[in-house]
């Protein structure tokens, strides 16, 4: 236990150091962005850095930041001159939703299409299954997106391109999610269940970029597993007890094969929030973290960048600590 906090303590020190230097090895600063065009001085640039607190030495600057993190203040946006903890909020559900989404469809197609694989191993399903897997998994996300987009959207005119919702609808943010919130009563007696269509059609194409491969991946994944499970002797047992087809592979094979897929799952959770849904929402006009941290990289936002890193490290310990749970109530010989 003392180690393990040990080890908490540690990564999240590494965490905010990485999130208060790295930015700064970048060339320029937020407030030559925000006034150089203006043509100000040197003395009026002097003057808004003290005003800001960047001149101080670097080790105060953090000194601080660490301070006023542990009191959950994650600074002033240099830009807005907002709260970050207010906008990291407003921005984190339409994230969430996505990843929850993509998650959701990876694991709905993908872990039947590794069992199907496996069952049928050396057949044409099982090839076609690899092979398809293979080209999810080595496309890159943006490529996907452009195909995706002339596909579905120009072509095909199914989903809207960009964006959460239609703009003939109003919902209320309550819970920032918007499959959640189109539900309300409310929402639903102003536009009945139009509001849920519309927030299902946008998030439908840039869930499905996000989810191809981590669907990829858990097909591989179960694939490999079951294969190797279908081999052990309880399988065998199970077999020869004359139980149904259905119930072997379904049940007993496959509940064993999902040890390993569950910590890939945990693990391409935090994946998709940092890095696929950053790309994703910058593509889609996807208004989460992603686009938001993307905006301020590029205006050298310091207390937003900073924020953002330690909010997605936190989700990071959060999330292996949830998928330890989860592999130990499902692996019986790790309880205890």
């Amino acid at each position: 236990m003392l180690a393990r906090l040990g080890a908490l303590t540690a990564t999240l020190l590494g965490l905010t150091l990485l999130a208060f230097f790295l930015i700064r090895l970048a060339p320029g600063d937020p407030v030559s962005l925000l006034v150089g065009e203006r043509g100000a001085d040197a003395q009026q640039l002097e003057a808004a850095k003290h005003a800001l607190g960047l001149d101080q030495p670097l080790a105060r600057q953090y000194g601080s930041f660490v301070a006023r993190a542990l009191h959950g203040d994650l600074g002033q946006s240099i830009v807005s001159g907002r709260p970050v903890a207010a906008e990291l909020g407003e921005r984190w559900p339409a994230t969430i939703e996505l990843v929850l989404a993509a998650v959701a469809l990876a694991l709905a197609l993908g872990i039947p299409a590794g069992v199907w694989a496996a069952v049928r191993r050396g057949s044409v399903a099982d090839h076609l299954v690899n092979t398809v897997a293979l080209v999810g998994y080595s496309m890159p996300v943006f490529w996907l997106g452009l195909l995706l987009i002339l596909l579905l959207s120009v072509q095909l005119g199914l989903t809207p391109v960009s964006g959460r919702l239609g703009v003939e609808f109003e919902v209320p943010p309550v819970t920032g999610l918007l499959l959640v919130d189109a539900l309300l009563p409310a929402v639903r007696e102003r536009h009945g269940l139009a509001a849920l269509g519309s927030a299902l059609q946008h998030l439908l194409l840039p869930a499905l970029t996000l989810a191809v491969m981590p669907m990829a991946v858990f097909a591989r994944m179960t694939r490999a597993s079951m294969l190797e499970v279908l081999g052990e002797d309880f399988i065998r047992a199970a077999w020869a007890r004359g139980l149904s087809r259905r119930r072997v592979i379904w049940v007993h094979a496959l509940r064993n094969a999902l040890l390993p897929v569950i910590t890939v799952g945990g693990l391409f959770f935090v994946s998709a929030a940092v890095a696929g849904s950053i790309l994703v929402e910058s593509l889609f006009g996807w208004p989460g973290l992603g686009s938001y941290l993307v905006g301020s990289v590029q205006a050298r936002d310091y207390p937003v960048i900073q924020g953002a890193i330690v909010v997605v490290g936190l989700l990071v310990l959060a999330t292996n600590a949830a998928v330890e749970g989860l592999y130990r109530a499902a692996n019986p010989r790790l309880r205890g």
